[in-house]
């Protein structure tokens, strides 16, 4: 039981040698902890871009030659920057959420912020995972259709009679690889902000006893 359960549980108490809780009592409570939780979205997705931006300036130029083989290096290029454009804007919806949210007075007006909070989270989850997807997709097929460039950059001095055999054990590991992925990103997000998400429901539905 957390403290919010408490409070509640001190507040329905008729009979009790303690101070009875008002209503505005486990109302600052709540708008506390939704106020800290939306905060912790806005830190964590900071961190996120931070990481990934960080990881991107450490990655060796003999990686992007690859993508050069294709020319698909000025694509990857221009993705990434809309990528970059599309999270800072969803820092800024974060930030938006927080700063609304910290100053609310108004349990109807907070709930309605909880809920916009949460829909932001969900938007900028799936954003990231069907973005994975799409791109990985779109890479791929770009790179199969050129089984010749793809087997010059990857195997320069397999014979003939090994491409279709190499071509279609590299698929399968592409397939399995985004399965793998994907299924390591929708974990990840699961557990972070489904964890955070799950708190603000809780608190919507105080909210909502509250009301009542």
């Amino acid at each position: 039981m957390d403290e919010l359960d408490l409070l509640k549980k001190d507040w329905k108490r008729q009979e009790s040698s303690y101070p009875t809780l008002n209503y505005e009592d486990i109302y600052k409570l709540i708008h506390k902890k939704s106020s800290s939780i939306v905060k912790w979205i806005f830190i964590i997705c900071i961190l996120e871009f931070m990481f990934w931006g960080f990881l991107n300036l450490i990655i060796p130029d003999s990686y992007l030659e690859i993508y050069e083989q294709f020319h698909l290096k000025k694509f990857m290029f221009i993705t990434q920057g809309i990528h970059y454009a599309i999270v800072l804007y969803f820092i800024f919806l974060f930030y938006k959420n927080f700063k609304a949210i910290s100053i609310i007075d108004n349990t109807n007006l907070l709930m309605k912020k909880i809920l916009r909070t949460r829909k932001t989270v969900n938007y900028y989850v799936y954003y990231n995972i069907i973005l994975y997807v799409v791109l990985s997709i779109v890479l791929n097929i770009i790179m199969f259709s050129q089984p010749e460039v793809l087997l010059e950059t990857f195997l320069p001095e397999n014979t003939t009679a090994e491409n279709g055999k190499f071509i279609s054990i590299l698929l399968i590991v592409q397939v399995i690889t985004l399965l793998l992925v994907c299924g390591l990103l929708w974990l990840y997000y699961r557990i972070i902000y489904g964890i955070l998400l799950s708190k603000l429901k809780k608190n919507y539905k105080e909210l909502e006893t509250l009301e009542f």
